[in-house]
């Protein structure tokens, strides 16, 4: 019998990958009683090379689905049919696993059937410099599910539906799921010792376009989560309210974009960290990116 499935999807981060999996493959879990389900997501930097060199070393079941690029949703519900666990755990492609990641997850779920179990996220810069796994309010999420680290057991999936696959760019097709699973009355559960990290290294100045790009996405399946629920949840969690909205407008109106684009425009080494205060600035404009998309999108 298979306990757990963890299952993730990849795209373009070889980078990361052979620690992510390394670590899946260090669990202190009998192997025999998890598997780990991975979609390669169209990826195409070296990781189909990088998954096919590491699979003698996976000491579980391996499972690996090369497809075309589809998106986040499709690629967890590929992934989700090929699993044989009992419970599913989804983690991302840039989160490394301790070793009691699987085992705690289990030990949660024998405690709390049927319910969603989300693990403890600490954000790094780097997977060289760890803290210790111990979490702290300082990463705190009140997402209900978040799929950096949350496990449920299959038959949840079966009764409310898998991931919306209309969600075909970044964001909330996680949230969109977790809505439909609080209103079935499934209850979410923080377990602090299913620790994992999540690599968060700090912008540089070449990021801050992919930034802005990924906000403006954010912002039109923002649009499309409201539609498909017109929720006070979704509204708050999406910005999608009068005062977010009118602020926001005046803000874009006293152009503090243009300050902000000025003071990123004094970086001399675009590969170097932002500083504390560029970093506010980036995150500004993609911030403000977002709310002028879903003004574009959904006109008020």
């Amino acid at each position: 019998m298979t306990d757990l499935t963890v299952q993730l999807c990849t795209y373009n981060r070889a980078h990361l990958l052979r620690r992510v999996l390394e670590a899946l493959f260090a669990q202190d879990h009998d192997p025999q009683r998890y598997e780990i389900v991975l979609v390669n997501d169209g990826s195409t930097d070296a990781t189909h090379d990088l998954i096919e060199s590491l699979r003698a070393q996976a000491p579980c079941r391996f499972e690996v689905i090369h497809q075309e690029n589809a998106g986040l949703a499709k690629g967890r519900n590929v992934g989700i049919a090929r699993a044989a666990g009992e419970i599913v755990l989804f983690i991302d492609d840039d989160i490394l696993a301790t070793p009691v990641l699987v085992r705690e997850h289990v030990a949660a779920h024998a405690a709390h059937p049927r319910s969603i179990v989300r693990g403890a996220v600490i954000n790094v810069e780097s997977f060289d410099e760890l803290p210790p796994p111990i979490w702290t309010p300082k990463n705190y999420s009140g997402n209900y599910f978040w799929t950096s680290n949350v496990s449920l057991p299959k038959a949840l999936l079966d009764e409310v539906g898998p991931f919306n696959e209309s969600f075909s760019e970044y964001g909330w097709e996680d949230l969109e799921l977790g809505l439909r699973l609080r209103h079935a009355g499934v209850p979410s559960l923080f377990e602090k010792r299913a620790v994992v990290y999540h690599h968060k290294p700090r912008p540089t100045a070449k990021s801050v376009a992919g930034m802005v790009r990924q906000a403006k996405a954010q912002a039109r399946t923002a649009v499309q989560f409201k539609d498909l629920h017109p929720h006070w949840r979704v509204w708050l969690a999406t910005g999608q309210t009068p005062p977010h909205v009118l602020l926001h407008r005046a803000l874009r109106r006293l152009k503090l974009s243009n300050a902000m684009l000025a003071l990123l425009g004094t970086v001399q080494d675009e590969s170097k960290p932002l500083s504390p205060l560029q970093l506010a600035a980036a995150r500004a404009l993609a911030r403000e990116a977002y709310f002028e998309e879903l003004e574009r999108v959904a006109p008020t």
